[in-house]
């Protein structure tokens, strides 16, 4: 009974951490190839968070289902918001970047607290409670199916980055953005591509999360660190350890809440954190600059 316990909560962290690493993939691509921060990525995961919410309680859409359009529509929204807004602000110093991807989420933020208010919302769909028992390890249904879809879409943004013309010449901007310029790649369209990809993962991770926490406007704060997080310990720019330190960080927090506190579990991941920086600086998968 006594390893059962730390068995469950083993397998609910890798679950969990899963989906953390679909979130944490997003950042992971936008800054490997745009170079750009993205402040406001927990900010676009609350947004859909909300949007997968609105659809269910309002047309009774399982988020599992709303997750593609919801993918769908955020890449719309980065391809978008990169080319008109972001763009000038590509060459610019990172503070100012900072500055206006800042104010971005503090208008998202603010966007999602005057029309759903302060409360918590959550998706309470028919199966939440719901659970398999292998041996002596009760696993939920909701972590498992928000576990594998966080994989399906992992594993077609790698299969896109590896095996399309697209995604070979977006990965070429990243490993030589003069080079790929010489040959003639439409670099703009090229950024404005990857941003929409980062954005969709953000958008697919959220309508996911919904199913596995409430939604809250003051939230996304605390998931934009949760993001950063997880991509310093996996490199910088480097997607595989994106999906690793979202693992690592699940695995890290679901021990911490037993053998500490529930609330201990934001310590565990920056211990872990402060661990890899001390180690490792460039991340468990990262290059030397």
């Amino acid at each position: 009974m006594f390893w059962s316990l730390y068995a469950n909560v083993l397998v609910q962290g890798i679950l969990t951490g899963l989906v953390y690493g679909l979130m944490a993939l997003g950042l992971s691509v936008i800054f490997g190839v745009v170079r750009v921060v993205n402040f406001a990525h927990g900010e676009f995961a609350v947004v859909a968070m909300y949007a997968a919410f609105v659809l269910f309680r309002s047309f009774g859409v399982d988020p599992f289902l709303s997750m593609l359009p919801i993918a769908m529509a955020f890449f719309v929204i980065g391809y978008g918001l990169q080319r008109v807004l972001i763009n000038p602000f590509v060459s610019r110093p990172e503070h100012e970047q900072f500055i206006l991807l800042v104010g971005l989420a503090i208008i998202l933020v603010n966007g999602t607290l005057m029309i759903f208010g302060p409360d918590a919302r959550s998706a309470n769909l028919p199966y939440s409670f719901d659970s398999w028992e292998v041996g002596a390890i009760i696993v939920d249904k909701v972590r498992v199916y928000a576990a594998l879809a966080a994989l399906a879409v992992a594993a077609l943004l790698f299969a896109f980055f590896r095996f399309t013309d697209t995604g070979v010449a977006i990965r070429a901007c990243a490993d030589n953005l003069v080079g790929a310029a010489v040959v003639g790649l439409d670099v703009k369209k090229l950024y404005a591509l990857t941003f929409g990809l980062g954005l969709a993962c953000v958008g697919a991770a959220g309508a996911l999360m919904v199913t596995l926490t409430d939604a809250t406007p003051m939230i996304a704060p605390a998931f934009t660190l949760l993001a950063f997080t997880i991509v310093i310990i996996g490199g910088m720019g480097s997607m595989t350890g994106a999906i690793v330190g979202g693992l690592l960080i699940g695995i890290a927090e679901a021990m911490a809440s037993v053998l500490i506190a529930p609330s201990m579990k934001t310590m565990a991941s920056f211990g872990l954190l402060v661990l890899v920086l001390a180690l490792r600086p460039q991340g468990l998968l990262g290059k030397r600059a």
